[in-house]
């Protein structure tokens, strides 16, 4: 992450005086060519850096040059430090390293206050690396293929130009260009699987703001009506937003609320067992029986 890269080179030269692009280059593990892209960069910055060429020559900041960490106020300190730990939660490389040399550089003791893992209980690591994958994907404008499961439980390949990270109602969701539809799309990660950040770069495309894919997402949405039992709580209080709950004097619940049309809402909705007591639209309502009927079959079906 260069903004990482770009503080720990000023915290080295702080320390180390002169350093060679050459040794900068091996400690970060990247090419001499970066090395002097973030000399500029810090320069245009207004970091008094400069490099200079012969024996004993090198990087180096200006004598006398002191970050000056008075610009912020105890409060800022302590808000940029307790940001830098919530980031633990996407696994950016060498963030706890950072952090150790900001809580120094503001003398500050940091202590763990959060653990935040998006991932679900009993992932495997290869989920929680997921962020890391697409994290560098989107950085390096780089095409990801996979394959993908609507919420019809059709399958398909793919391959997009990722644009973000998109965390909304309880689920990650990654933005970009599709290139099977050539439109803007949305993708739940959970339903990617077999994801590839390929060698083939594209250039980046403008914006969409993402009001554009909620309408488009918006488009396949139908109007539900649950009551569920007041056993059922728990599930209640855990899935659907408070707008969208009215409590009935018996303990139950009515649910109203727009879902994805398609095979996951018959899929969601009988996962709600015997808390499940009414259901509309009435063509809703008729798809669960049907399906009902079907896992009977089945289940009555001789071994």
């Amino acid at each position: 992450m260069s903004i990482s890269r770009h503080f720990e080179i000023v915290y080295l030269l702080l320390h180390k005086k002169n350093v060679t692009a050459a040794e900068l280059a091996e400690y970060f593990e990247v090419s001499t060519r970066t090395i002097y892209r973030d000399v500029d960069t810090l320069s245009a910055a207004g970091i008094p850096i400069y490099s200079s060429r012969g024996k004993g020559g090198g990087i180096s900041l200006v004598d006398g040059y002191v970050l000056n960490t008075s610009l912020l106020s105890e409060q800022e300190q302590e808000h940029i430090l307790m940001s830098i730990q919530s980031l633990t939660a996407v696994q950016i490389p060498d963030l706890y390293g950072v952090l150790g040399k900001l809580s120094r550089l503001f003398k500050k003791e940091t202590k763990s206050w959060i653990e935040v893992d998006f991932s679900p209980w009993g992932s495997e690591e290869g989920q929680r690396e997921l962020f890391s994958r697409f994290r560098e994907a989107i950085t390096s404008n780089r095409i990801i293929v996979f394959r993908y499961y609507n919420s019809s439980g059709q399958q398909s390949e793919r391959r997009i130009e990722p644009t973000e990270l998109l965390f909304k109602n309880k689920a990650w969701y990654v933005t970009g260009h599709c290139l099977h539809s050539d439109a803007y799309r949305v993708f739940k990660i959970s339903r990617m699987k077999d994801i590839v950040t390929t060698d083939q770069s594209f250039e980046p495309r403008e914006p969409v703001p993402f009001s554009e894919a909620e309408e488009s997402m918006g488009a396949n949405l139908v109007s539900v009506t649950l009551r569920i039992s007041a056993e059922g709580a728990y599930r209640v209080y855990d899935e659907f937003a408070e707008s969208m709950i009215t409590h009935n004097a018996d303990g139950s619940f009515i649910i109203k609320g727009d879902f994805p049309a398609g095979n996951w809402l018959e899929s969601y909705l009988l996962s709600f067992g015997k808390l499940l007591e009414e259901v509309g639209p009435e063509s809703l309502r008729e798809r669960l029986l049907s399906n009902i009927d079907e896992i009977k079959d089945k289940l009555n079906r001789p071994s």
